[in-house]
């Protein structure tokens, strides 16, 4: 692996790929620091930690910016809810299917989504800060963004541009990385968000050692949190490079005095093949309902009843405090309602997402139809298939096992870890979720190292 970096750096057009993802990269984590005129800063601290749940996904998405309401707060989880809603009505939509396969029609659906992504960001930043609002006046006697009537709704104004133009920003990033760097840009960036709270987990293991030293329970969770992550990295990598190779047989055929083809080779078909978009794409459906309840009274009923079960990290409402962390087990310092508050619901309709999203993504990137023809139209065949719809019929069954055992793992690996954490007492956002994104990017994103090294013949992670 090493080796491949320095080879990657003796060459020129590599070198500039990798040192201008790096500087954009840095271009964002300096960002994440300037912060957003207007806002109290330790009111929006003590608003973050009464309505976690919002608080831990936005922080995910984007790494301390959230946590420090900076320009990049918003992060890119606006323009991926965006994607989604798009995705969604292309298939709903038979103009918008129509355009989606040719070259400019795609153009415009990218370009609608982009102004979708900024709308939802200036949406997405009033609501938090409208509803922080009235939950901090109540327990901190300060707001987070001060003024009444115009002189609020200005400073409110402010804010919301401010957020939407970071947003913005964060897609052309993620744009150039994409078009002149190495690998996916948004994805990356995601990558660098969960890796700037990396050392948030660890300090808070020592911390809890340091506490109570002497205590055998904490040296043991310390040691099996940290083996559950290891074992979890081994087994992402693991199915990552795991691939189904489907034999094709290419016919012999006479061209002039010259014989072409005959040869055996195979069709590598992923075992996870949509990465770990559809976890992200999951992560953020779920979230959504909670962004337009952040425009409504937070001690209505269905606040009340979203916070108890859609959430994975239930809460209640208790008069003249707001809502109240609970806990399904006895943890020291929080309150214990039973196994009644346990986040069922959540998991059980998190989990369905991931399979819905993970056949979605396929039917989007994954054609068995288009793939036969071009086996055909090169002479190739697959041995005891006929060429034609009987292969694009077999490509597709094979496609949608893959796919249901893709998501499946997806599921798995994102939801019972973190309930195994959990029961540890890790409750920091970065978990195995974490874990996941940060494991299937960097294996994205050193493939596409590889393949640049590939076409250049030197060596590689495959040689």
């Amino acid at each position: 692996m090493f080796n491949t970096f320095i080879n990657a750096f003796k060459v020129k057009d590599i070198r500039k790929k990798i040192l201008y993802t790096l500087l954009l990269i840095v271009v964002y984590r300096l960002g994440s620091a300037i912060p957003i005129p207007g806002v109290n800063l330790e009111a929006w601290r003590v608003a973050t930690q009464q309505l976690s749940a919002m608080s831990d996904f936005m922080s995910l998405m984007s790494g301390s910016a959230f946590s420090q309401f900076t320009l990049f707060a918003m992060g890119i989880s606006p323009y991926i809810t965006a994607s989604i809603i798009l995705q969604l009505l292309t298939m709903a939509i038979p103009a918008l299917e129509k355009m989606s396969k040719e070259e400019d029609g795609r153009e415009k659906i990218e370009r609608i989504t982009r102004y979708a992504g900024v709308g939802l960001a200036v949406v997405q930043s009033i609501g938090i800060i409208v509803s922080y609002n009235n939950v901090i006046r109540n327990s901190y006697g300060s707001p987070i963004v001060n003024g009444t009537g115009w002189a609020f709704a200005g400073n409110l104004l402010i804010v919301a541009i401010c957020a939407a133009a970071g947003t913005a920003f964060l897609m052309w990033l993620g744009e150039r990385i994409t078009d002149k760097g190495i690998g996916n840009g948004i994805s990356l960036l995601i990558f660098a968000s969960i890796v700037s709270r990396v050392d948030e987990f660890i300090i808070e293991r020592f911390r809890a050692i340091i506490a109570d030293p002497t205590s055998f329970s904490t040296w043991l969770v310390f040691f099996l949190a940290f083996a559950t992550i290891l074992a979890l990295i081994a087994f992402v990598v693991f199915i990552d490079k795991a691939v189904r190779k489907i034999p094709v047989q290419y016919a012999k055929r006479v061209v002039g005095r010259k014989m072409y083809g005959g040869q055996s080779t195979y069709l590598p078909m992923k075992a996870n093949a949509n990465g770990v978009l559809p976890l992200i794409f999951a992560m953020t459906l779920m979230q959504f309902p909670e962004m337009i309840l952040q425009f409504f009274s937070q001690s209505s009923g269905f606040a009340k009843f979203w916070y108890r079960w859609m959430v994975s990290s239930p809460k209640v409402w208790v008069d003249g405090t707001g809502y109240v962390a609970t806990s399904v087990f006895k943890t020291p310092g929080v309150e214990y309602y039973g196994a009644q508050y346990a986040p069922y619901v959540y998991y059980v309709i998190y989990f369905v997402l991931i399979i819905a999203f993970g056949y979605f993504y396929t039917s989007i990137t994954f054609n068995p139809v288009e793939m036969s023809k071009n086996l055909q139209q090169n002479g190739g065949f697959i041995p005891g298939i006929r060429p034609g719809k009987p292969t694009g019929d077999y490509l597709g069954k094979i496609s949608n096992r893959l796919t249901l055992f893709g998501s499946l793992f997806l599921a798995v690996i994102a939801i019972v870890p973190t309930i195994i954490l959990n029961i540890m007492g890790v409750t920091n956002m970065f978990g195995a979720t974490s874990v996941l994104i940060m494991v299937s990017v960097a294996l994205e994103t050193a493939d596409a190292l590889d393949n640049q090294m590939l076409m250049r013949h030197y060596k590689g992670f495959l040689n």
